[in-house]
Protein backbone atom coordinates (compact mmCIF):
# COMPACT_ATOMS: atom_id res chain seq x y z
CA UNK A 1 0.00 0.00 0.00
CA UNK A 2 1.17 3.30 -0.97
CA UNK A 3 0.51 6.71 -0.07
CA UNK A 4 0.99 9.41 -3.42
CA UNK A 5 0.65 12.64 -1.03
CA UNK A 6 -0.73 15.88 -3.25
CA UNK A 7 -1.34 14.31 -6.68
CA UNK A 8 -3.77 16.86 -6.84
CA UNK A 9 -3.00 20.36 -5.81
CA UNK A 10 -6.19 22.08 -3.55
CA UNK A 11 -6.93 24.30 -6.35
CA UNK A 12 -7.11 21.08 -8.60
CA UNK A 13 -8.51 19.15 -6.57
CA UNK A 14 -11.54 22.45 -6.13
CA UNK A 15 -11.57 22.80 -9.76
CA UNK A 16 -12.54 19.08 -10.00
CA UNK A 17 -15.24 19.33 -7.45
CA UNK A 18 -16.97 22.20 -8.85
CA UNK A 19 -17.11 20.20 -12.64
CA UNK A 20 -18.76 17.09 -10.71
CA UNK A 21 -21.29 19.15 -9.06
CA UNK A 22 -22.64 20.21 -12.05
CA UNK A 23 -22.70 16.24 -13.76
CA UNK A 24 -25.21 13.59 -13.28
CA UNK A 25 -24.85 10.35 -11.23
CA UNK A 26 -25.88 7.34 -11.24
CA UNK A 27 -26.98 4.40 -9.29
CA UNK A 28 -23.03 2.83 -8.57
CA UNK A 29 -24.62 -0.46 -8.17
CA UNK A 30 -24.93 -0.37 -11.61
CA UNK A 31 -20.87 -0.72 -12.51
CA UNK A 32 -20.56 -3.53 -9.99
CA UNK A 33 -19.48 -6.65 -11.05
CA UNK A 34 -20.53 -9.96 -9.70
CA UNK A 35 -21.26 -10.00 -5.60
CA UNK A 36 -19.91 -7.04 -5.28
CA UNK A 37 -23.28 -5.07 -6.23
CA UNK A 38 -25.01 -6.39 -3.10
CA UNK A 39 -22.75 -4.58 -1.15
CA UNK A 40 -22.16 -1.53 -3.15
CA UNK A 41 -25.00 1.75 -2.25
CA UNK A 42 -23.33 4.82 -3.56
CA UNK A 43 -23.43 7.18 -6.59
CA UNK A 44 -21.08 7.36 -9.58
CA UNK A 45 -20.83 10.31 -11.72
CA UNK A 46 -22.32 9.52 -15.23
CA UNK A 47 -19.10 8.17 -17.50
CA UNK A 48 -20.82 8.77 -20.58
CA UNK A 49 -21.12 12.63 -19.97
CA UNK A 50 -18.75 14.75 -21.78
CA UNK A 51 -17.40 16.89 -18.90
CA UNK A 52 -17.11 13.00 -16.64
CA UNK A 53 -14.55 12.19 -19.47
CA UNK A 54 -12.44 15.39 -19.85
CA UNK A 55 -11.79 14.59 -16.15
CA UNK A 56 -10.67 11.28 -16.57
CA UNK A 57 -8.41 11.89 -18.95
CA UNK A 58 -6.60 14.98 -17.45
CA UNK A 59 -6.48 11.82 -14.40
CA UNK A 60 -5.08 9.63 -17.09
CA UNK A 61 -2.75 11.95 -18.15
CA UNK A 62 -1.09 12.74 -14.56
CA UNK A 63 -1.50 9.42 -13.64
CA UNK A 64 0.90 8.54 -16.56
CA UNK A 65 3.71 10.88 -15.42
CA UNK A 66 4.05 11.26 -11.65
CA UNK A 67 7.02 9.97 -10.55
CA UNK A 68 6.06 7.91 -7.65
CA UNK A 69 2.99 6.27 -9.02
CA UNK A 70 5.07 5.54 -12.17
CA UNK A 71 7.44 3.93 -9.50
CA UNK A 72 4.91 1.94 -7.56
CA UNK A 73 3.07 0.11 -10.59
CA UNK A 74 4.98 0.25 -12.97
CA UNK A 75 1.64 0.93 -15.14
CA UNK A 76 1.25 -0.40 -18.60
CA UNK A 77 -2.34 -0.26 -18.94
CA UNK A 78 -4.89 2.16 -16.41
CA UNK A 79 -8.35 1.66 -16.52
CA UNK A 80 -10.32 5.62 -17.08
CA UNK A 81 -10.53 7.00 -13.65
CA UNK A 82 -14.33 6.59 -12.45
CA UNK A 83 -15.71 9.43 -9.70
CA UNK A 84 -18.17 8.56 -6.82
CA UNK A 85 -19.64 9.59 -3.84
CA UNK A 86 -20.39 8.39 -0.37
CA UNK A 87 -23.92 10.55 1.17
CA UNK A 88 -25.05 9.66 4.67
CA UNK A 89 -25.57 5.56 5.60
CA UNK A 90 -23.90 4.91 2.19
CA UNK A 91 -21.34 2.59 1.62
CA UNK A 92 -19.29 -0.19 -0.18
CA UNK A 93 -19.10 -3.64 1.99
CA UNK A 94 -15.94 -6.01 2.18
CA UNK A 95 -15.52 -7.08 -1.83
CA UNK A 96 -11.98 -8.34 -4.09
CA UNK A 97 -11.91 -5.69 -7.33
CA UNK A 98 -12.26 -8.01 -10.28
CA UNK A 99 -9.59 -9.14 -11.91
CA UNK A 100 -10.33 -9.22 -15.47
CA UNK A 101 -11.74 -5.71 -17.21
CA UNK A 102 -12.97 -4.45 -20.45
CA UNK A 103 -11.79 -0.92 -21.34
CA UNK A 104 -14.72 1.38 -21.54
CA UNK A 105 -15.59 1.35 -25.26
CA UNK A 106 -12.88 -0.74 -26.52
CA UNK A 107 -12.70 -4.63 -27.46
CA UNK A 108 -9.36 -4.36 -25.12
CA UNK A 109 -9.35 -6.17 -21.71
CA UNK A 110 -7.00 -5.47 -18.77
CA UNK A 111 -5.99 -7.22 -15.83
CA UNK A 112 -6.30 -5.25 -12.37
CA UNK A 113 -3.09 -5.42 -10.10
CA UNK A 114 -3.36 -2.53 -8.36
CA UNK A 115 -6.15 -0.20 -7.54
CA UNK A 116 -6.43 2.94 -6.54
CA UNK A 117 -8.32 5.84 -4.43
CA UNK A 118 -7.87 9.57 -5.17
CA UNK A 119 -9.40 11.21 -2.25
CA UNK A 120 -11.34 14.21 -3.33
CA UNK A 121 -12.99 15.40 0.22
CA UNK A 122 -10.97 16.70 3.30
CA UNK A 123 -11.33 14.29 5.64
CA UNK A 124 -12.99 16.56 8.35
CA UNK A 125 -15.61 16.98 5.67
CA UNK A 126 -17.58 13.78 6.28
CA UNK A 127 -17.72 11.36 9.44
CA UNK A 128 -16.80 7.33 8.53
CA UNK A 129 -15.90 6.71 4.70
CA UNK A 130 -12.62 5.42 5.80
CA UNK A 131 -11.18 3.34 2.78
CA UNK A 132 -10.56 -0.29 4.91
CA UNK A 133 -8.09 -2.74 3.01
CA UNK A 134 -7.20 -6.31 4.49
CA UNK A 135 -3.47 -6.63 4.55
CA UNK A 136 -0.96 -9.37 5.73
CA UNK A 137 -0.37 -7.01 8.83
CA UNK A 138 -3.99 -6.81 9.83
CA UNK A 139 -6.96 -4.32 8.79
CA UNK A 140 -5.76 -0.79 7.46
CA UNK A 141 -7.37 2.25 7.82
CA UNK A 142 -7.12 5.27 5.14
CA UNK A 143 -8.15 8.59 5.32
CA UNK A 144 -5.81 10.87 3.54
CA UNK A 145 -6.20 14.66 2.67
CA UNK A 146 -8.18 15.79 -0.31
CA UNK A 147 -5.65 15.44 -3.03
CA UNK A 148 -3.89 12.45 -1.76
CA UNK A 149 -4.18 8.63 -3.72
CA UNK A 150 -3.55 5.34 -2.10
CA UNK A 151 -2.15 1.93 -4.09
CA UNK A 152 -2.92 -1.15 -2.97
CA UNK A 153 -3.08 -4.50 -4.91
CA UNK A 154 -6.44 -5.09 -6.78
CA UNK A 155 -6.57 -8.44 -4.95
CA UNK A 156 -6.89 -7.47 -1.45
CA UNK A 157 -10.45 -7.19 0.76
CA UNK A 158 -11.29 -4.04 0.76
CA UNK A 159 -14.42 -1.53 1.67
CA UNK A 160 -15.29 1.82 2.18
CA UNK A 161 -17.15 1.92 5.84
CA UNK A 162 -20.72 3.56 6.10
CA UNK A 163 -20.17 7.55 5.70
CA UNK A 164 -22.30 8.44 8.61
CA UNK A 165 -22.14 12.46 8.30
CA UNK A 166 -21.39 14.85 5.17
CA UNK A 167 -20.36 13.68 1.89
CA UNK A 168 -16.92 11.76 0.57
CA UNK A 169 -16.06 12.18 -2.63
CA UNK A 170 -13.55 10.07 -4.71
CA UNK A 171 -11.81 8.92 -7.82
CA UNK A 172 -10.94 5.21 -8.58
CA UNK A 173 -9.18 3.44 -10.81
CA UNK A 174 -7.44 -0.10 -11.80
CA UNK A 175 -3.81 -0.49 -13.31
CA UNK A 176 -2.51 -3.39 -15.07
CA UNK A 177 1.21 -3.50 -14.06
CA UNK A 178 4.47 -4.70 -16.63
CA UNK A 179 5.23 -6.68 -13.22
CA UNK A 180 2.22 -8.65 -12.30
CA UNK A 181 4.44 -10.79 -9.39
CA UNK A 182 3.23 -8.33 -5.93
CA UNK A 183 6.54 -9.14 -4.11
CA UNK A 184 8.74 -8.17 -6.90
CA UNK A 185 7.26 -5.00 -7.84
CA UNK A 186 7.73 -3.83 -3.78
CA UNK A 187 11.36 -4.62 -4.28
CA UNK A 188 11.77 -2.88 -7.31
CA UNK A 189 9.46 0.03 -5.68
CA UNK A 190 11.79 -0.16 -2.48
CA UNK A 191 14.89 -0.15 -4.65
CA UNK A 192 13.40 2.68 -7.35
CA UNK A 193 12.75 5.04 -4.31
CA UNK A 194 16.39 4.64 -2.80
CA UNK A 195 18.22 5.16 -6.10
CA UNK A 196 16.04 8.42 -6.38
CA UNK A 197 17.25 9.58 -3.11
CA UNK A 198 20.40 8.54 -3.98
CA UNK A 199 21.10 10.68 -7.06
CA UNK A 200 19.85 13.74 -5.29
CA UNK A 201 23.45 13.03 -2.75
CA UNK A 202 26.36 14.45 -4.12
CA UNK A 203 28.51 12.20 -2.45
CA UNK A 204 27.47 9.28 -4.25
CA UNK A 205 29.59 8.46 -7.24
CA UNK A 206 27.93 7.95 -11.02
CA UNK A 207 29.18 4.38 -10.79
CA UNK A 208 27.37 3.73 -7.79
CA UNK A 209 24.46 4.83 -9.45
CA UNK A 210 25.27 3.30 -12.97
CA UNK A 211 25.58 0.03 -10.77
CA UNK A 212 21.86 0.14 -9.14
CA UNK A 213 20.20 1.17 -12.34
CA UNK A 214 21.78 -2.23 -13.72
CA UNK A 215 20.55 -4.09 -11.05
CA UNK A 216 16.94 -2.17 -11.43
CA UNK A 217 16.54 -2.17 -15.11
CA UNK A 218 17.68 -6.10 -15.19
CA UNK A 219 14.96 -6.90 -12.90
CA UNK A 220 12.46 -5.48 -14.71
CA UNK A 221 13.80 -7.10 -18.19
CA UNK A 222 13.43 -10.36 -16.16
CA UNK A 223 10.38 -9.49 -14.21
CA UNK A 224 8.28 -7.21 -17.26
CA UNK A 225 5.18 -9.55 -18.78
CA UNK A 226 3.73 -7.90 -22.05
Amino acid sequence: MVLIEQLLSKDEVQTFRQHLSQVPWLDGKGTAMGMSAAVKDNAQADPENDTVRQLANQLLARYGEHPKLVSAVLPQKIFPPCFNRYGQGETYGLHVDAAVMRMPRSPDVMRSDMSMTLFLSEPDEYEGGELLIKTEFGEQKVKPRAGDAVTYPSGSLHMVTPVTSGVRLAAITWMQSLVPDTPMREILFELDQNIQQLSANDTVSREQLDSLHHVYHNLIRKNAVF
